[in-house]
């Protein structure tokens, strides 16, 4: 007798090797698509914090072009520091850097009439 054509209870060795295959391949697809279905899930939810995060970027971006605006700014450093435009007295040109290097307490420039009507003025600053 070939080992095919065997039988136990009533039923051929290669069916019952068949059905046996059939089981567990039926098993390994639901256990496939069950880990597929909780993966996708997985994805969703990150999608979705991604797209929560995004979100929330703009919603910086735009809050720090609010607090970056020029007149703002200006407007709270007289407010709460007391400070104003440089008077155009006070600016230096470039080639007068170097002096400014090497002196940088120059006597402001009440001091310097008081003290010499006809002198220069102090490095650094330009009239």
């Amino acid at each position: 007798m070939s080992l095919l054509a065997r039988r136990i209870r009533g039923f051929r060795l290669v069916d019952m090797v068949g059905l046996s295959v059939l089981m567990l391949l039926i098993l390994g697809v639901y256990l496939a698509k069950t880990i597929a279905g909780r993966e996708r899930a997985q994805i969703a939810t990150a999608e979705r914090q991604i797209e929560a995060e995004k979100a929330r970027i703009r919603l910086l971006q735009a809050e720090v072009t609010h607090l970056e605006q020029p007149a703002r700014i200006e407007k709270l450093s007289e407010t709460y520091l007391g400070m104003a435009p440089v008077s155009i007295r006070h600016e230096a040109s470039a080639d007068l850097l170097s002096d400014i290097a090497i002196h940088p307490t120059a006597p402001s420039p009440k001091a310097e009439i008081a003290s010499a009507p006809a002198a220069a003025p102090a490095p650094g600053l330009t009239r």
